[in-house]
């Protein structure tokens, strides 16, 4: 299931055991029109988990991550960083669009920004977020903290860690969690323990936890690396952050 072939429209989910609301939103950076996805808890959300996805675009593993925050109590809101009319047929077409926005800085964190503000004009969304994200998405959330965006916190599943010259950590608001397989061929523990650094040396408050022989897209339960094990306790870390943060 891929958002950019849904249609608008509100529908009403049980997770967990509770009744949350989700839709579809949509938001526009210059001419590029970009469809994302709110899940809303039943009752009053604790804050709001903005969550950016693979290299692969939004799907239902974001949109499963938008509704399981929904059940824990936030709003969970999965941003589109491609557009609704991207295409994302294979592995060149992930390519291209990460590709782009890495070669573009102020592209990529306008697309982040314009995502997170479209979130908070809907209603019953708090103000108060966390910038999530899944490998491209885990890089995302990094971006955005070395962008200055005003987030409690930024939270990076598998993601690229390097930092890209000319920036830094001088400008990050909120504390920031590293959520990392140790066999990850794509960011070693060598660019794990540089970026802790970095953020100490910022005076940034940090954290990372290391899932022993997970590899790259460990949360990801369609890819090879899939490890159930590392999935369910990345996730409860992230849970953990959460309450410390809001």
């Amino acid at each position: 299931m891929n958002m950019r072939y849904l249609s608008l429209v509100t529908t009403c989910a049980i997770l967990a055991g509770s009744a949350t609301m989700a839709e579809n939103f949509e938001y526009s950076v210059g001419d590029t029109v970009f469809e994302g996805y709110i899940a809303l808890p039943e009752g009053a959300a604790r804050g709001t988990v903005l969550i950016i996805h693979d290299w692969d675009g939004l799907n239902a593993h974001e949109i499963a991550r938008a509704d399981a925050m929904a059940a824990a109590g936030y709003v969970g809101v999965a941003l589109d960083l491609f557009g609704r009319d991207a295409v994302l047929d294979g592995m060149d077409d992930y390519r291209r669009e990460t590709g782009a926005l890495y070669a573009d800085r102020e592209e990529f964190r306008a697309r982040i920004a314009a995502g997170a503000e479209a979130a908070s004009a809907l209603e019953d969304v708090p103000g108060q977020m966390v910038l999530t994200g899944y490998c491209f998405g885990g890089a995302a959330a990094l971006e955005g903290a070395r962008a200055g965006f005003d987030m409690a916190g930024f939270v990076s599943f598998h993601g690229g860690l390097g930092t890209p010259e000319g920036q830094d950590y001088s400008a990050t608001e909120g504390a920031v969690l590293v959520l990392h397989g140790s066999a990850d061929p794509v960011s070693g523990m060598a660019d794990l323990a540089a970026l802790m650094d970095e953020l100490r040396e910022a005076d940034v408050p940090h954290a990372a936890r290391i899932f022993g022989g997970a590899r790259h897209s460990f949360t990801v339960e369609s890819s090879n690396d899939w490890d159930a094990d590392a999935n369910a306790k990345a996730e409860a870390a992230l849970l953990e952050f959460l309450g410390e943060v809001f």
